[in-house]
């Protein structure tokens, strides 16, 4: 494994996880939510995630599993560890309370009804769990970008930019209540920035413990997880929020040109 790949595929889950802070600039300088915007990028960052995930990433991993077991074994190993993939990510949204869940869809506007609230304490808890709660749910996905730019780098940047589009509605969801409970935009701004570094030490994760058991068989296992938890998150998340952000055509048209996007990269670089 090249040391230039593990380095550019640090940065993109970086990128990737830092992108919280996008969301936070939005909620604290914008005026208005860009719904609209808003609904077509995440439908589109769902359209690259579920494209690559079924088309690629899946068949990548049964056809190193198969080559490594058999036919037999290999198919059954990747459906099995795609399906793991789903009931993890899964099994972490459970955890997480439904009141500080990050993908609870928050707008700009909202900060008006919550500077209302007397009670900022319990602003602040919000948007401290808020944040507690991306953390946690960004591991993987840093585990699931750093593999993917590790083995194919234009496969990596996809992933990271889908990921990173789906991480900005989350930047809002923790500014919008920590600013109101401090009046500190530097405070609130600081705080979601963090909650994304989870996605590096996702990655970091992935380097220190999973490279060094590296072999056919650990790399077909992990792709095809990798691909059931990029489905679950298109299906769970963003296409949920996208609807509930915009038009509910307009995250479709999103769909279908990330979809677009993405098959034309892979013929073009593939």
């Amino acid at each position: 494994m090249e040391w230039k790949n593990i380095i550019f595929a640090m940065g993109l889950t970086l990128f990737a996880g830092l992108s919280t802070g996008i969301g936070s600039l939005m909620a604290l300088f914008a005026k208005k939510t860009n719904t609209r915007f808003l609904s077509v990028a995440l439908g589109f960052s769902a359209g690259v995630m579920i494209y690559i995930s079924m088309i690629d990433i899946f068949f990548k991993a049964q056809t190193t599993l198969v080559e490594a077991l058999g036919n037999r074994n290999g198919q059954w190993l990747t459906v099995g560890a795609f399906f793991a993939g789903m009931i993890v990510i899964a099994l972490i949204d459970k955890l997480i309370p439904s009141g500080d869940n990050p993908h609870e869809v928050k707008k700009v506007e909202d900060l008006k009804c919550e500077k209302t609230l007397p009670d900022t304490s319990k602003l602040l808890k919000t948007g401290v769990f808020t944040a507690l709660a991306i953390a946690i749910h960004n591991f993987p996905e840093g585990i699931a970008t750093f593999t993917a730019a590790v083995r194919d780098p234009m496969m990596g940047v996809a992933i990271a930019i889908a990921i990173a589009i789906h991480n900005i509605p989350e930047g809002i969801a923790v500014s919008i209540p920590v600013y109101y409970a401090t009046g500190d935009r530097k405070k609130a701004f600081r705080l979601s920035f963090l909650s994304g570094l989870s996605e590096p030490i996702g990655a970091l994760f992935g380097f220190l413990i999973l490279m060094p058991v590296m072999d056919s068989i650990v790399f077909g296992v992990l792709f095809a997880s990798v691909a059931g938890i990029m489905v679950f998150i298109s299906v769970d998340e963003l296409l949920p929020s996208a609807r509930e952000y915009g038009e509910a055509h307009l995250s479709i048209y999103g769909l279908m040109a990330g979809m677009m996007v993405m098959a034309v990269s892979l013929l073009l670089f593939s």
